[in-house]
């Protein structure tokens, strides 16, 4: 099959568990998962999906020379995202603002309910060896290191916000090498900084700015009332953005609150931080990332060479805190 890719341009995948996997409910349905949760309002013309996102790491995994069951792991580890992304965190209450980590808190579980493991099984992989991130260090590792997850998001979103261009990004990855235990290492220490650089732009922007903080709040809130008059179930979480949404939008017409709760959601009521007067605290997790790089043959972490960068990482690894008043 061909598939046009953002990155990585018009690409041939031919691999039939990547086919059968590309193929199932489970990745199909990410087709309706925004990336960053409810983008439009917020961040206009920006929308791009969970789908998108998987395909692309499953992509970079491959051009590196990751194993099948390395790039399978990439390509599926999204499937257990709700609708609207992290914005779940702000729904329930096993979710967490400041580490946005319900989704991978809930994987294994929720794959094991999905069709997923007989394609596994189909294909002679092991579901529990697949399931196990820990048997995938290029794939998922904890911040601030880099991992395939989290190149592809940067890098993606950095090109549709306009924060970076194809060009550039292409540069970037040729400057990327996979070191013998496995890690992800720049070749020299102006690329690592120059890629530091973009994951802290988009970070203090879009992935941890005001305007996500509103974000995830107010669909948050939306949702939570939703959930309390029964118009949805937790199951229906699991469906689409629009599915969701097609349930809970009837109910507009005679719930005032839920009407109200859609209009701040829409950005149809306005909303600004306000420490000493406001409706409710919300908290983002923060991200930034702490490459290695090359330098005459010696492997460094960019703080361990960079103090500028080491006093950026101290300031921005912890969560930000935003204080939402609406103006109404």
């Amino acid at each position: 099959m061909k598939y046009h890719d953002l990155i990585h341009g018009v690409v041939e995948i031919d691999e039939p568990i990547i086919i059968d996997l590309i193929s199932s409910p489970s990745l199909q349905r990410l087709k309706g998962i925004d990336q960053a949760g409810y983008s439009q309002p917020y961040f206009p013309n920006t929308k791009h999906t969970r789908f998108e996102h998987s395909l692309g790491d499953y992509l970079l995994l491959k051009q590196y020379g990751a194993s099948l069951e390395e790039q399978v792991n990439g390509l599926i580890h999204d499937v257990s995202h709700s609708a609207f992304s992290h914005c779940i965190d702000y729904v329930l209450d096993a979710g967490s603002q400041e580490t946005h980590d319900l989704q991978d808190n809930i994987f294994n579980e929720y794959v094991m309910r999905t069709e997923i493991p007989s394609i596994l099984e189909k294909h002679g992989l092991d579901v529990s060896y697949i399931l196990n991130e820990k048997n995938f260090p290029l794939q998922e590792t904890n911040l601030p290191d880099l991992c395939a997850d989290r190149i592809d998001y940067s890098l993606r979103t950095a090109i549709i916000f306009k924060e970076s261009d194809p060009e550039e990004v292409k540069e970037i990855l040729s400057h990327l090498f996979v070191s013998e235990d496995n890690k992800w290492v720049f070749d020299n220490r102006d690329f690592a900084r120059r890629y530091a650089e973009i994951f802290l732009q988009m970070n203090n922007k879009y992935y941890s700015g005001l305007p996500s903080g509103i974000m995830f709040l107010t669909v948050g809130d939306y949702l939570k009332h939703a959930l309390k008059e029964s118009y949805i179930t937790e199951h229906d979480l699991y469906r689409t953005d629009q599915e969701l949404l097609n349930l809970v939008k009837p109910h507009h017409s005679h719930d005032d609150r839920l009407m109200h709760l859609f209009n701040r959601m829409d950005r149809k009521i306005q909303a600004v931080e306000d420490k000493d007067d406001y409706y409710s605290k919300v908290s983002c997790k923060s991200r930034v990332v702490d490459p290695l790089f090359l330098e005459q043959g010696e492997i460094y972490r960019l703080s361990n060479r960079d103090y500028e960068w080491k006093g950026i990482m101290e300031k921005y690894l912890s969560p930000k805190e935003y204080f939402i008043r609406f103006v109404e």
